[in-house]
């Protein structure tokens, strides 16, 4: 007989210890198994199992709803060892239109309301999947996912879902962990798929990562399911950079007046989350407690048509004041706490927005290489049968002579696999050919099958073995989705009171933009030059070390963009406010030191541009003679580091840029003093990295060193190295083809040396010439000479030896009142850029040359 006890059994163990031990367990399976989304198809395990579960039901959108309690029961006892209410929980949230941006289940029945009214009990209500979580669960049965067995090892289940659209940032989510917790709001489907195919382009087109400024500039900010308004971008901006954030809502809300001369305020719209009903009760109690007066009714008068909350005010109740106290002491502004928090190689992790896409990214690439590779096999499965069955035809008297000798189908096999070379496979589907496969037409089908499959198959692995393919596949596909699935957001983004930028704190006026050949630029206002009789010595403009000069002097505003073209081909960007402000006479800032500049890079064209509208180009001219011209579009999103603006050939530069509509007419200046005009529309529209066409046709030795434009002036300033210069009416210049050598512009001798500035001007411009010293010198037009084309002008500028003329910068006569030169400025800028009709570019423009169109 055993004497021991209980007490015997037990065991000492220290206390502390094994609850640290349980408790990290605990932790682990929270935040695994139950509280966070995974990265890649952004659902919680229980909202994966309930949709796997769903499919398996086959209760697709396509089938009729199916009762929730079935649902919930057999997630449950397949998958989700839990509690039937939080299963039943979570599927109601993705039916609820206020909880989930886009719907991923199809509810029918009472599934709550935005009052915060609870659904029905589940045996009453029905759901099925909506079509648009049929794309998340799409291809799942090709191997395109893992699959783990499930808790008693019964049943098999997806580790994550294909997700052919990214779902963590469409729809978000929240949850609380252990010691953590997520909070990723809902985005405009539209917006998140286009920021992946940004990110797809620039690696199949340029082969390179994307800056999450690009990104940002595509996705505005968070997009609702309840509408409403976002605050301010600079929440939402430090969010999608740090993954933490916080975002003002505010609810959409009008003041509409009353028949009794009263007024009202309605709301339409509330923050995401926001209660309605006890958003109602807590204005009664605001009003009860007289913290809010001049409300005289409060009715909630929501339909099915749409949300609407009445609230009547006072005869003399102001009512901006009343709102803006309903948005300090209510929810009708809230904030959303962005945590963008996932499980990454089931390990918790805070993403930025650009992390959280190229993590799904790389998700639909394991995807679509899987499902591709699965495709491959069984058409290479299927061919190979194929390749049996067409040998059986070929050879049908003794196909059949070998069936009739054989005594079972084991025989046969073997013997067709003997005498034609036929696999088991090939030889199994032989005998199992019906006799109607012996017609022609069958026959015909086989065939047809058969060469569709080896084209098929050709396809399959050309997308293996081709990463750029592979990510063409996935943007095909996403763009799919957006075009089937995708809306206008409704959540609107408006200015913040508190949120004012640097910008805005900054007057818009006039300024003059200088910069130096060696890279020295800076900022000054138009007073510090005064117009000067020609032949005058000029005043200093700018103190330059040796062998510099000044190169670019541009006339803009404060608040213009400024795009940078370098001799490399590469655009660079800055507001003009950003340049440092100088005094006349000071060098300036290296423009190294506030352009991420490669090495051997200098600036060859600078443009100040307002806004990049859809309708304008940028016409780009290299010293070889090609031109390219491009939608301004196309370079809106410029990183810090640069962007590539053009491609060039060996030994070639880009010399200059010139802001068009498509309706403006070309001419090319060469320093042998050589000219052609020819149409705009001449020059076909072509992507950001083109080569671009040839423009002038040049002589040995001779380069091109300006482009003008017709409409910048009646006649063609042209200016020498040593000085002298001229105006010839643009009418002496006639439209030719392009691709041409074109005519004579100017008379170079000894004295004059070679072309080496040209500008478009009129009667009353005044022009500013630059020596190699920095002296300026500022003309009237009207006292340059007009010659003919084939002449060499007179002496601008009297210069010491070797002070040779640089550049010649235009710029119109400005008015006295500062606030008139402003105006008269912009005005200037928007008849230069000035859309109208943009005609259409016809592909075939007539070659002029050999070689002339550039792929």
């Amino acid at each position: 007989m055993d004497d021991s006890t209980i007490f015997d059994k037990v065991h000492d163990i220290d206390l502390q210890k094994t609850m640290e031990r349980n408790y990290i367990d605990y932790a682990m399976s929270v935040i695994a198994a139950r509280a966070l989304p995974d990265v890649r198809d952004g659902l919680k395990p229980v909202q994966r199992r309930i949709l796997y579960s769903m499919i398996e039901l086959n209760n697709g959108p396509d089938k009729p709803h199916r009762k929730c309690a079935r649902i919930v029961g057999d997630t449950m006892g397949k998958y989700h060892p839990h509690g039937d209410s939080s299963i039943y929980e979570a599927l109601v949230k993705l039916a609820q239109e206020w909880n989930t941006r886009y719907m991923l289940v199809d509810g029918h029945g009472n599934f709550g309301s935005v009052d915060g009214d609870g659904a029905a009990a589940m045996r009453y209500t029905e759901a099925r999947l909506s079509k648009i979580s049929m794309e998340m669960l799409a291809d799942i049965n090709k191997d395109t996912v893992d699959f783990i067995p499930n808790f008693d090892e019964t049943e098999k289940e997806p580790t994550v879902l294909p997700s052919r659209f990214p779902n963590l940032l469409v729809n978000g989510t929240s949850g609380i962990a252990v010691g953590m917790a997520t909070n990723i709001p809902p985005h405009n489907l539209r917006e998140v798929i286009d920021a992946v195919v940004k990110i797809i382009d620039n690696r199949i087109m340029e082969d390179r990562d994307t800056d999450i400024e690009e990104i940002i500039q595509i996705i505005k900010g968070p997009d609702f399911p309840t509408g409403a308004q976002i605050l301010g971008t600079g929440e939402i901006d430090a969010a999608y950079r740090t993954g933490r954030g916080k975002v003002k809502v505010r609810a959409i809300s009008n003041i509409e007046p009353m028949a009794n001369g009263k007024q009202r305020i309605v709301i339409t719209e509330l923050p995401y989350m926001v209660n309605k009903a006890r958003l109602i009760q807590k204005i009664a109690e605001l009003v009860k407690d007289k913290k809010i007066e001049g409300i005289t009714a409060l009715r909630d008068e929501s339909s099915r048509e749409g949300m609407r909350v009445v609230i009547e005010l006072k005869k003399d109740a102001n009512a901006n004041i009343i709102m803006k106290k309903l948005y300090k002491h209510t929810q009708l502004q809230d904030t959303f706490g962005v945590i963008m928090l996932a499980l990454v190689n089931n390990e918790p992790k805070v993403l930025n927005l650009l992390e959280m896409l190229t993590y799904y990214l790389k998700h639909q690439e394991d995807v679509v290489t899987r499902r591709t590779k699965y495709e491959l096999n069984k058409a290479e499965e299927r061919a190979h049968i194929l390749e049996g069955l067409l040998i059986a035809l070929d050879n049908i008297e003794r196909v059949i002579e070998i069936i009739r000798g054989s005594k079972n189908v084991t025989e046969a096999k073997e013997k067709l696999m003997q005498e034609f070379g036929l696999s088991d496979a090939q030889s199994q589907a032989i005998v199992d050919m019906r006799l109607r496969a012996l017609t022609g037409l069958e026959r015909d089908k086989i065939e047809n099958e058969y060469r569709e499959l080896i084209e098929r198959i050709a396809e399959l692995k050309a997308i293996l073995a081709d990463e750029k393919k592979l990510l063409g596949v996935i943007r095909e596909e996403l763009l799919i989705i957006s075009t089937k699935y995708g809306d206008d957001r409704r959540t609107a983004i408006g200015p913040d009171e508190d949120d004012i930028t640097d910008e805005e704190l900054i007057k818009r006026e006039n300024t003059v933009i200088a910069m130096t050949k060696l890279g020295y630029i800076k900022r000054m206002t138009v007073d510090n030059f005064r117009a000067q009789n020609r032949g005058g010595k000029g005043i200093k403009g700018m103190q330059t070390i040796e062998d510099d000069f000044i190169e670019e002097l541009i006339m803009t505003t404060t608040h213009h963009f400024i795009m940078f073209f370098t001799n490399l081909g590469r655009v660079y960007r800055l507001k003009a406010y950003e340049i440092p402000e100088s005094g006349r006479t000071a060098r300036g800032t290296a423009i190294v030191n506030l352009l991420q500049m490669l090495p051997g890079e200098h600036i060859t064209a600078v443009i100040p541009i307002r806004e990049f509208k859809p309708g304008r180009y940028l016409l780009m001219a290299t010293k070889k003679g090609m031109i390219k011209k491009t939608p301004i579009t196309d370079y809106q999103n410029i990183r810090k580091n640069g962007l590539a603006a053009i491609t060039l050939r060996d030994e070639d530069e880009l010399i200059e840029v010139k802001s068009t509509n498509n309706k403006k007419e070309v001419i090319l200046v060469s320093k042998q003093g050589m000219c052609i005009r020819f149409l705009e529309t001449d020059v076909r529209s072509t992507g950001r990295t083109s080569i671009g066409v040839k423009g002038m046709n040049l002589n040995a030795g001779d380069e091109v060193i300006g482009m003008q434009l017709d409409t910048q002036g009646e006649d063609l300033l042209i200016v020498s190295e040593n000085g002298m210069g001229k105006r010839t009416s643009m009418d002496e210049f006639t439209p030719q083809n392009r691709g041409g050598k074109g005519v004579k512009c100017y008379k170079i001798n000894d004295k004059t040396g070679n072309v080496i500035g040209v500008k478009a001007v009129n009667e009353d411009n005044e022009i500013m010439l630059i020596s190699t010293e920095g002296i300026v010198i500022r003309l009237q037009c009207s006292d340059i000479s007009r010659l003919s084309r084939v002449t060499s002008g007179v002496k601008l500028i009297n210069m010491d030896t070797e002070n040779n003329i640089h550049v010649a910068s235009v710029a119109k006569v400005r008015d006295k009142d500062p606030e008139a030169d402003i105006k008269a400025l912009e005005s200037q800028m928007e008849e230069e850029l000035d859309v109208g009709a943009v005609e259409e570019i016809e592909d075939d423009v007539p070659d002029t040359t050999d070689d002339n169109e550039i792929n």
